[in-house]
């Protein structure tokens, strides 16, 4: 089952040509770097070491005698087992499923009876025991393999459970002979994140995948110096293409972060060269930034004059407007200190918290925030936004470092063909457009038309070339006065003030914007005591005094917006909206239609005052 190693990249047609491609072209250049727990200590892995261990995996898969396209559920973090299994089922001519390992059981349930999955790998037994607790018949799936050291199974069990040693010990040095996949075959059977309804299963070929690799190969242009931070799940399309097959065609080393809640350390430790993140992450750290700052105005009036001198060189660079007079001044006269002082005092410390040699961060999967985008960018962070879809394998658009223009996603990438249709709707298509909706063709019928072009979902303008995302059609607010207004452009700019966690705002075919929000603990501490409140009271939350001071900041991070869009009621919370509380989705977006539901009571009483 030894995959033949193409000449060059260009030959390169499905994904174990990719690796056999790179394994021959750099044998001995570091791959993957990962934490070893037992050593305390981090461990590489070569590319010839890899394909190795890829190669032992797939025995141990083919001796399970699975046909050709069966489906193997993924439900692992981040790490070399996720890319073992991962690559030795695409070897084995099967498809991955990859799933999030911190969804909740019934929509993994789900997706595994959806997609008729023949084989489950997971770390412990504890998770495949929520998954069958649910209740749902997997009359397909023929063995589940646990992937912690240490784990036991159960062979007796109606579907037996495995432990990864003795499933990989089972391996045959003389396999059944499998024909290796061809363009067409499916790569991926990957599911949508389903803010609304059922998630959908968007089948990815090879040649979806491969293609959207070499196009973006050529605008991002990793090499084999370059060392990616591996954070997001891999079962994030973006993740899958941009942070793991992107730098196996580049020949770059992924190293796998520990988990979330250590990211901050391992950037320093790791001190990657390419970011592959989605905005939440730079949110995350502009918010802390600020959070540091609050106490000394000193440090407040630097950092500002920091991002505007550092804007004012982007924009000179970059070929855009210049901060204007008012800008100028808003500034002050720190703003007239050389960059040659304030770049080691603000700059050099902050991106220092990337671990300080970062050369390229792409941010997608959301709209970016202007605020931030301004702020990174200003301060020397090479911050490209790009955008894309898991239906189209997933970027479709991508900045550049050499033509960035952060309030655009950049130009189409390389064989990519955009348009706008009706109701400004952007329309794509080329070779990264999905095959369609796994055992939905009426679903596939309504989003991609029979000449190739699919609708995103998404109003845009396209302006010299670049497309500029105005919105989700579906998320569109109409209120009952006939005022238009897009939710996340308006929940982006509310959350730049520090006080604002998240934001939802609502007002669909009602007289006006309201805003659910959540506070961050330690601001929301320092409110309470500017409006002599106390902070432990529940019902200072939301005091009248608090939402008069919340709706002025509102204001004013929203100034840009017409006046209809501007929030004039809020609701507040200190619980955060997560993936395991059912209120974002496993890519980070915010389920609507269970905020709606939840605050119902909440939303209804803003309106009544």
């Amino acid at each position: 089952m030894t995959t033949f190693a193409p000449a060059d990249l260009a030959s390169v047609h499905t994904l174990p040509q990719l690796l056999a491609y790179r394994a021959a072209a750099t044998p001995n250049a570091e791959a993957y770097r990962a934490y070893d727990n037992n050593a305390q200590a981090w461990a590489s892995l070569t590319w010839a070491q890899a394909r190795e261990r890829v190669g032992l995996w797939t025995r141990a898969l083919a001796t399970m005698g699975l046909p050709t396209g069966a489906r193997v559920a993924i439900l692992l973090p981040n790490g070399l087992d996720a890319m073992s299994i991962d690559q030795a089922t695409l070897a084995y001519a099967c498809v991955p499923v990859p799933l999030h390992a911190i969804d909740n059981p019934g929509s993994i349930a789900y997706i595994l009876s959806d997609c008729e999955a023949s084989l489950l790998v997971l770390e412990d037994v504890e998770q495949w025991q929520r998954i069958q607790a649910v209740g749902t018949p997997l009359p397909q799936l023929k063995a589940v393999v646990l992937t912690r050291p240490g784990a036991s199974g159960d062979t007796t069990a109606p579907v037996p459970v495995v432990p990864l040693a003795d499933w990989l010990a089972r391996a045959s040095k003389h396999p059944p002979m499998q024909t290796p996949p061809c363009a067409a075959d499916l790569a991926a059977i990957v599911y949508t994140s389903g803010t609304t309804g059922k998630p959908k299963g968007v089948m990815l070929t090879h040649r979806n995948v491969v293609s959207d690799v070499k196009a973006v190969l050529q605008r991002i242009q990793p090499t084999v110096e370059d060392v990616f931070l591996s954070f997001l799940p891999l079962s994030h399309t973006f993740e899958r293409t941009a942070g793991y097959y992107l730098p196996m065609a580049a020949g770059s080393c992924v190293a796998y972060a520990r988990s979330v809640a250590l990211l901050a350390e391992d950037l320093r430790t790791v001190r990657p060269t390419v970011l592959i993140s989605v905005p939440r992450i730079y949110e995350r750290v502009h918010a802390k930034v600020l959070e540091k700052l609050a106490s000394s105005r000193l440090k407040t009036r630097l950092f500002e004059a920091a991002v505007a001198v550092g804007w004012r060189r982007f924009s000179l660079v970059h070929g855009l407007p210049t901060p204007g007079a008012d800008e100028e001044r808003a500034a002050g006269a720190w703003a007239r200190l050389p960059w040659i002082v304030l770049e080691p005092l603000v700059a050099r410390p902050l991106l220092e918290q990337f671990g300080g040699r970062v050369r390229v961060a792409v941010s997608g999967g959301a709209p970016l925030s202007p605020a931030i985008a301004r702020c990174f960018l200003g301060l020397g962070l090479p911050l490209l936004q790009g955008y894309g879809m898991t239906e189209t394998a997933p970027v479709v658009s991508v900045n550049t470092p050499k033509d960035n223009r952060p309030a655009s996603v950049g130009r189409a990438l390389p064989g990519v063909e955009v348009r706008i249709g009706d109701n400004r709707e952007l329309q794509v298509r080329g070779p990264i457009v999905m095959k369609g909706y796994w055992n939905r063709p009426e679903d596939t019928a309504r989003i991609l038309s029979t000449d190739g072009w699919l609708g995103t979902g998404d109003q845009a303008e396209i302006i010299d070339g670049r497309i500029h995302i105005r919105g989700r059609i579906k998320e569109i607010i109409v209120t009952s006065t006939g005022e238009k207004v897009p939710p996340a452009d308006l929940e982006l700019a509310i959350m730049a003030d520090p006080l604002f966690e998240q934001a939802f705002v609502v007002g669909e075919n009602l007289p006006f914007i309201a805003c659910v929000a959540v506070l961050h603990r330690e601001e929301w501490l320092r409110l309470a005591r500017e409006t002599g409140l106390d902070a432990k009271d529940p019902a200072s939350l939301n005091h009248p005094a608090v939402h008069k001071a919340a709706l002025e900041r509102i204001a004013r991070q929203t100034a840009s917006f017409a006046r209809y869009a501007v929030p004039r009621a809020v609701y507040f919370t200190l619980e955060p909206w997560t993936i395991e509380n059912t209120f974002m989705t496993p890519t980070l977006k915010l389920k609507r239609s269970n905020l709606m539901a939840h605050f119902a009571a909440a939303i209804e009483a803003m309106y009544k005052r």
